[in-house]
C-alpha cells in the first residue's frame, strides 16, 4: 500500500496524533505527515503512505492556503483563541475597508516573522513551546516567508465595535505562521489581535474536496477500497519540473547513476526535478549538479523494482 492520503484533520488533534491513529487503522508503520498543523486548526493534511514517505519534504515545501479569522481588541499568549488574554483594548474608532486592504497590501510579498513562543520551532535542541510551558522566554530566530496573496472575505465597508472580527484568505509559503500574521495585521491597524479561527483549505495542490476524514478512511480500508482514499505519489510532486526518459536511461536511474546533463534540460544548479518514464511514473528526483558542469545527480530514487 502506497500513495498520498489527503486527510481532513479534525480539531483537537496534532499531526502526530493523526499519524498514530492511521498507523493503527491501516496496519502499517510507514506513515508520515507533511508538516505540523496546530491542534486547533482543521483542514488539509497530506499524509504519505509507504513509498510516498520519500517525498514528504517536497510536499511540505509546496505552497499552502488558509481561511482564517482575526479578532481585534485583545491578544493572547498563544496568538490564537486557545491562549490566555494578554493586552485588551476597547476599539474606539471605526476601521474602514480601505484601511484593512492597505494593511493586507503591506503584508503581501516577502515578510519577516518571529515564530510564537507556543510553536514547534527548535532553539538549542528544544521546542519553543517547551520553554513557554516552563515559563522561560528565549530569543526566537526570525525567518523570511512569502505571502503570495491576502484577500478580505468580508463585504463590509466599515468595521466597528468593542472588538472587531473579520475573515481572510491567505496563500503563502511553507513556514508561515498565520497566528503571527494575524498579530501583525493587528499591529498595523493599531490594536492587539489574535487569530480566532483557521482552516487550511489547500496544501501542495490538495484541496478540501480531495480529503477524507479518519472515519471515512477506516470504513473504506475495512471494505478494501484503498484506491478511494489513496492518491498517486506523483500528485505530491505536481509543483516540480518533470523530465521524461526512455527505458534504457530508466535502468541507470534505478541504480542511482550520475548522468550527463541532456542538451534539452536547462534547470538551475541544485534545482530538483522529477525523472518520469513514458507512462508518467515518477522514478527519481534529480538535480543539476551544484558543482560539476553538465552533470545531473540523483537526490532520491523512488522506485526500487525492475521496470
Amino acid at each position: 500500500m502506497e500513495g498520498i492520503l489527503p486527510l481532513l484533520k479534525p480539531k483537537g488533534m496534532t499531526s502526530h496524533d493523526c499519524v498514530f491513529k492511521l498507523r493503527k487503522i491501516l496496519k502499517t508503520k510507514k506513515v508520515g505527515h507533511t508538516g505540523t498543523l496546530d491542534p486547533d486548526v482543521t483542514g488539509v493534511l497530506p499524509i504519505c503512505i509507504g513509498r510516498a514517505t520519500k517525498i514528504a519534504e517536497y510536499i511540505t515545501d509546496a505552497g499552502k492556503a488558509y481561511e482564517g479569522e482575526i479578532t481585534l481588541g485583545y491578544s493572547t499568549t498563544t496568538e490564537d483563541s486557545s491562549g490566555e488574554k494578554l493586552d485588551e483594548v476597547i476599539i474606539s474608532d471605526v476601521i474602514t475597508r480601505e484601511r484593512i486592504l492597505e494593511v493586507f497590501q503591506s503584508l503581501t510579498g516577502l515578510i519577516t516573522q518571529t515564530p510564537p513562543m507556543y510553536s514547534a520551532v527548535k532553539v538549542n535542541g528544544k521546542k519553543l513551546y517547551e520553554y513557554a510551558r516552563a515559563g522561560i522566554e528565549v530569543e526566537r530566530p526570525s525567518r523570511e516567508v512569502t505571502i503570495h496573496e491576502l484577500t478580505l472575505l468580508d463585504d463590509r465597508e466599515v468595521f466597528e465595535g468593542d472588538t472587531i472580527s473579520f475573515k481572510f484568505k491567505v496563500k503563502c509559503s511553507k513556514g508561515t505562521y498565520i497566528r503571527t500574521l494575524a498579530v501583525m495585521m493587528g499591529e498595523r491597524l493599531g490594536y492587539p489581535a489574535h487569530m480566532s479561527s483557521l482552516i487550511r483549505i489547500e496544501s501542495a495542490g490538495f484541496t478540501l474536496n480531495d480529503c477524507k476524514t479518519l472515519e471515512e478512511v477506516k470504513n473504506l480500508f475495512e471494505e478494501g477500497k484503498e484506491k478511494e482514499f489513496l492518491l498517486p505519489l506523483e500528485r505530491g510532486l505536481y509543483h516540480l519540473p518533470k523530465y521524461q526518459i526512455n527505458d534504457k536511461v530508466a535502468m541507470k536511474i534505478l541504480n542511482g547513476a550520475v548522468l550527463t546533463q541532456p542538451d534539452d534540460l536547462a534547470y538551475a544548479k541544485g534545482e530538483p526535478f522529477v525523472m518520469i518514464n513514458e507512462n508518467g511514473r515518477a522514478l527519481a528526483i534529480y538535480q543539476v549538479h551544484p558543482v560539476k558542469d553538465q552533470v545531473i545527480k540523483p537526490v532520491k530514487v523512488l522506485v526500487i523494482d525492475e521496470l
